[in-house]
């Protein structure tokens, strides 16, 4: 059976638990460790949180020079890198770093996994986001930006993308449970379409 290994932000966390049931027969199910200590706060990227692309690199370079090898890894990293400054408008990670992180983890990714997805980074809703007493901002336009940069070096790399931010999109503001996070009932749509689209690339002959 294919191992499926998942390294991405708290979204995926989240869609995490019906992503493993619905792959359940097709594939093995793992993920960055650390569920509990992630959970306590989403917002701060420690444990099975992904964090930044700089967190996602070093993690990834980590696990290779350990050895660690996968079927299919799915990747995502975006949010945290967009946090911005809301004093000097600085973001966490500068789109050109970003742009570089995501070189780099294209490289050693492929090192490592058959088969590396990357996942579109989901939206944020900056009305509900964007409080005066934040301590840090992010901006749609943000996301936009992030993933059409993520978009280029994924198909200069022949890399297949799940656009998760597209289909989440759909379901419009009440698909949220905060300022980034989903409902239980968008969790499960996200983990089902999630399964839809590796089962295409498998009929597509990609795996």
């Amino acid at each position: 059976m294919r191992s499926l290994f998942i390294v991405g932000d708290s979204i995926s966390i989240q869609y995490g638990p019906y992503l493993k049931r619905f792959v359940v027969g097709s594939y093995q199910y793992d993920r960055k460790r650390g569920e509990a200590e992630a959970l306590e706060d989403l917002d701060k990227p420690v444990g099975a949180n992904g964090g930044d692309s700089d967190m996602v690199l070093a993690y990834l370079t980590s696990e290779h020079r350990k050895g660690v090898r996968y079927d299919v890894l799915l990747v995502n990293c975006g949010l945290h890198d967009i946090k911005t400054d809301p004093q000097t408008g600085a973001k966490q990670i500068p789109l050109e770093r970003y742009r570089t992180n995501l070189e780099e983890i294209v490289t050693i990714s492929k090192k490592m996994a058959k088969n590396l997805i990357w996942i579109c980074t989901t939206d944020a809703v900056e009305q509900v986001h964007n409080r005066e007493d934040s301590t840090f901002l992010r901006f749609h336009d943000d996301v936009v930006t992030y993933n059409a940069t993520a978009d280029e070096v994924m198909r200069s790399h022949s890399v297949s993308m799940i656009d998760l931010y597209t289909f989440t999109r759909r379901f419009g503001i009440q698909a949220y449970c905060d300022h980034v996070h989903y409902t239980e009932e968008v969790r499960q749509l996200q983990a089902a379409y999630i399964t839809g689209c590796l089962d295409s690339l498998i009929e597509q002959g990609h795996f």
